[in-house]
């Protein structure tokens, strides 16, 4: 994708605050509204994930930001400059989708270098430019093979390249690891974050999976029914759901609400527990001052490799998810095992109240 020299158009201090600025955007496919009055700013070199299920709004959100959709109403800005209507060629992002599109007849140099040919750059500012892309993406050994001799991770970091060597006020990323298998892909995730820190460009990264989300993200914006349900970083997400969708879609959560949670804690307001802050113990032991606590009996038990889970029916009717990372010896018997009695406790500060 082309890029044009940064505008000159004049903008206030305040509207500079963000390389993306999205204020009241909805887009409607006809009676259909994927997006509803939706704002969201990213600030220059961050690494913003949109995660979401799918039909929840994030990739049309990505969309009109490279300008391949129109926003119905709103606005959109790139450092300061309003760009709502301004055609995809015209806007200095790039984007990098799970299909990445290579030339197959072409070397990977000529591929990496296609833009600026576009362009109309020279062949020996296009030598450098590709040279010093491949090295960014630590793939300057491959520049003169064809796709098909690379694997699917090399292929992925090619497509990074060729978007990157444009120098894009923005990287786009449309769910890009999708296509690998969970190994190479849990290692591209630390590559894709080690390659951004090192050129500072802001990444708007497309994904529906939470893990991939925060491992790599600076904030994650987490999307459902074409809105965004919370923003923040991914600690503050995870440990502190706002909502009920949050604390669900983003990994496993016991919720406790109404006269239960009331009767525990004094507050009816429903209160989220992920399962790894959940301790278990016989049911004899008295659990420590201040806690919350349980007792019930283990319906099922789940082992999982670096963890065991435990399901627990409650004695007060609820079902509580514990989870207890595998420290023991490979071959020692888990500490309880179904049909077991137990006490199920937390203490409160691990519990994130939801409005």
């Amino acid at each position: 994708m082309a890029a044009i020299a940064p505008t000159t158009t004049k903008v206030d201090e305040e509207s500079l605050r963000g390389a993306v600025s999205l204020t009241g955007v909805t887009k409607s496919f006809g009676e259909f509204t994927a997006v509803r009055d939706l704002n969201l700013e990213v600030a220059p070199g961050e690494f913003l994930s949109m995660l979401g299920p799918s039909g929840s709004g994030k990739t049309t959100v990505l969309r009109m930001i490279a300008g391949f959709e129109d926003a119905t109403s709103g606005t959109i800005r790139l450092s300061g400059v309003d760009v709502t209507r301004t055609p995809p060629h015209a806007r200095q992002v790039n984007t990098v989708f799970q299909d990445y599109a290579l030339f197959p007849h072409l070397s990977i140099a000529e591929n990496v270098g296609y833009g600026l040919r576009v362009r109309g750059e020279g062949r020996q500012e296009r030598t450098e430019r590709v040279q010093q892309s491949l090295a960014q993406v630590r793939l300057d050994h491959v520049a003169d093979r064809l796709p098909h001799q690379l694997s699917g991770g090399q292929r992925q970091r090619i497509a990074l390249a060729r978007a990157l060597i444009l120098r894009p006020q923005v990287l786009l990323l449309d769910e890009p690891l999708g296509a690998l298998d969970k190994q190479l892909r849990e290692q591209m995730q630390i590559e894709l974050k080690q390659i951004q820190r090192e050129v500072g460009i802001t990444f708007v990264f497309v994904t529906h999976d939470q893990e991939e989300a925060l491992t790599l993200s600076d904030r994650v914006a987490v999307f459902n029914n074409g809105h965004i349900e919370q923003v923040g970083t991914a600690r503050e997400v995870y440990e502190y759901p706002k909502t009920e969708f949050v604390a669900r879609f983003l990994g496993l959560s016991n919720l406790i609400s109404g006269a239960l949670a009331e009767e525990l804690t004094g507050d009816r307001r429903t209160m989220s527990v992920r399962p790894e802050r959940v301790r278990l113990s016989a049911p004899g032991e008295a659990p420590a001052a201040g806690d919350v606590s349980l007792t019930g009996t283990i319906r099922e038990v789940v082992y999982t490799g670096r963890a065991t889970r435990y399901l627990v029916t409650a004695d007060a009717g609820v079902d509580i998810i514990a989870e207890r990372p595998n420290a023991h010896h490979p071959t020692s018997a888990a500490a309880f095992g179904r049909g077991d009695p137990v006490r199920v406790a937390w203490t409160p500060d691990h519990a994130a109240r939801l409005p």
